[in-house]
C-alpha cells in the first residue's frame, strides 16, 4: 500500500471523497430534469476554457470556470428560447464549444496542445492543493444549497409550471444550478478528464435510481456507489497505469451491471414463487 505515501495519491483520495458527495446530488437533478447531456456539453465547452487559458498564459482552471459560467447562463437562455425543443440548445453549444476549443488549440503551440490532451483524459498526478480547497468549498456550498433549497428544487424539477405559479424564481434557480454544475465540471475535469467527467456525475445517480424510489434514498445510495467507484477506480488507475476517469467509469459500469443482473434475477425468482403458489 505504498501508494498512500505519495502526496499526489493522498490528494487524489481527498478529491475522490469530495466528488463522491457532490456528484450524486448534481447527477440526480440532471437526470430528473432530463438534462443528462448538459454535463457532457459543459465538459466539451470546458476544453475551450482550458485552451484559452493556455493561449493567454493564465491558469486554465480559472479561464475554464469563467467560460463554463458564461455557457451555463447561455444554456438556460437557449433552453427558454427553444422550450419545446430543449435538446437544440445542447447540440448548439456542444458544437460551438468543440469548434472553439479546436480553433484555440490550433493557435497554441504543440506543448499547449499536449496540456489540453492531459485535461482531455485526466491525470491523478496533476491534482494540487488548490483544487482540493476548491472542491472542499464547492462541496460546502452545494451541500448548504441542497439543504436550504431541496424542496423548491424538488418542485422545480418535477413541475416547472407549478414552481412558477408558487412564485419561485425558476430562471434564477435554473441558472444557479447550471453554474454550479459547470464549476464542478471545471474543477474536477483535470482529475477525471473532459471525455468522462459527465459519466462520473451521472452514473452514481443513475445506478442508485435502480436501488431506491425515495429522493433521499437515491442520494444516499449514490454517495456510497460514488465512493466505491471513485476509490476503486483510483487504485486501479495507480496499479495499471490507466487514466483515472476511464478506470472509475468502468468500475461504475460494472456496479451497474451487477445491480441490474441481481435485480433481474430477484424479480424472476419472485415471479416464479408467485406462479408456483397460484398453481398450488
Amino acid at each position: 500500500m505504498e501508494m498512500f505515501f505519495y502526496g499526489f495519491m493522498q490528494r487524489a483520495f481527498q478529491a475522490s471523497l469530495l466528488i463522491s458527495f457532490i456528484a450524486p446530488i448534481l447527477g440526480l437533478f440532471l437526470v430528473l430534469r432530463r438534462q443528462s447531456l448538459m454535463a457532457d456539453t459543459l465538459s466539451h465547452v470546458s476544453l475551450a476554457g482550458v485552451a484559452l487559458g493556455l493561449l493567454i498564459g493564465i491558469n486554465p482552471t480559472w479561464t475554464n470556470i469563467l467560460v463554463v459560467i458564461l455557457v451555463a447562463i447561455l444554456l438556460e437562455f437557449l433552453r427558454q428560447l427553444y422550450r419545446t425543443y430543449s435538446e437544440i440548445s445542447i447540440a448548439i453549444l456542444m458544437s460551438v464549444g468543440m469548434a472553439a476549443a479546436l480553433v484555440l488549440m490550433g493557435l497554441n503551440d504543440g506543448g499547449a496542445t499536449l496540456s489540453v490532451t492531459q485535461f482531455l483524459f485526466g491525470s491523478i498526478v496533476t491534482i494540487n492543493k488548490q483544487q482540493i480547497w476548491m472542491l472542499l468549498g464547492l462541496t460546502i456550498i452545494i451541500g448548504l444549497l441542497y439543504f436550504i433549497f431541496r424542496k423548491p428544487m424538488y418542485v422545480l424539477t418535477f413541475d416547472e409550471e407549478t414552481a412558477f405559479t408558487a412564485g419561485l424564481p425558476i430562471k434564477a434557480m435554473s441558472i444557479l444550478f447550471n453554474v454550479l454544475t459547470g464549476i464542478t465540471i471545471a474543477v474536477i475535469m483535470p482529475i477525471v478528464g473532459a471525455l468522462l467527467v459527465s459519466a462520473i456525475i451521472i452514473l452514481p445517480a443513475a445506478i442508485s435510481l435502480r436501488l431506491s424510489k425515495s429522493f433521499y434514498g437515491v442520494i444516499l445510495y449514490g454517495i456510497v456507489i460514488a465512493l466505491v467507484g471513485m476509490l476503486s477506480g483510483l487504485v486501479a488507475s495507480y496499479e495499471l497505469g490507466t487514466p483515472p476517469g476511464a478506470s472509475i467509469t468502468i468500475i461504475l459500469m460494472l456496479i451497474f451491471a451487477v445491480i441490474t443482473l441481481v435485480k433481474y434475477m430477484l424479480h424472476h425468482m419472485k415471479f416464479a414463487r408467485l406462479f408456483n403458489k397460484s398453481q398450488g
